[in-house]
């Protein structure tokens, strides 16, 4: 018995209902070649293994189609992202010292003013240098007076009272929080002079072009 033969039309319909499949088709396979050590090796299959490591991918012509370096590893990734923090911190450096020098030059119309102003700053930061030192030499005498309390407990046998000690390790504290204190001011107030000289020489710099242009 002959088989029936498909009408014109019932072909078409196939054809246009096999085509969506046809096109899904993967054209062929990838090919891989790694780095594994010294050695390189190709595969259609990239294993678990190679997954970080270095490697080319080609197509079925033998044309490469894509190249990948090896994955940082945490070392090298920790590095990177330092580095990267380090760049952001640069740059808002940057940006706040801009900040700041646009800020002298629309602040002080002269050198003079500028001047004036970091005359009123030394005035302000030799008034804390004054009242830190004055500070230090209160919280010194009080501690020595519970110093010499808690020693004549013990010269006497007798044990030094909790709050007594309580008192002298809060002293104690405070002092060297004050002593810091005053070591910074006194950093700040022996590079104040020499900040001067470097703020009259860049607001010169800024002012310079303006008052050529109105010239």
């Amino acid at each position: 018995m002959n088989k029936p033969v498909p009408s014109l039309l019932g072909m078409t319909l196939l054809l246009a209902l096999a085509a969506p499949a046809l096109a899904q088709k993967p054209a062929g396979k990838k090919i891989y070649c790694w780095n594994d050590g010294d050695r390189k090796v190709c595969g259609d299959a990239l294993p678990a293994s190679a997954v970080d490591n270095a490697r080319t991918e080609f197509n079925a012509s033998g044309i490469a189609t894509k190249r990948l370096d090896r994955a940082p590893t945490d070392s090298e990734r920790a590095a990177a992202e330092a580095r990267a923090e380090q760049d952001r911190l640069a740059a808002l450096a940057e940006a706040a010292r801009q900040r700041k020098e646009l800020a002298m030059v629309e602040s002080y119309a002269s050198e003079a003013d500028l001047v004036r102003a970091y005359d009123n700053r030394l005035g302000l930061l030799d008034a804390s240098v004054k009242s830190s030192r004055l500070g230090i030499e209160g919280l010194r005498r009080s501690l020595v007076n519970l110093l010499q309390r808690a020693s004549e407990a013990e010269l006497a046998g007798k044990p030094v009272a909790k709050p007594l000690a309580g008192s002298i390790q809060t002293q104690h504290a405070a002092l060297r929080r004050q002593q810091a204190t005053l070591a910074a001011q006194q950093h700040e107030r022996s590079t104040a002079d020499d900040e001067l000289a470097a703020a009259l020489e860049r607001y010169r710099e800024l002012k310079k072009p303006a008052d050529d242009s109105n010239g």
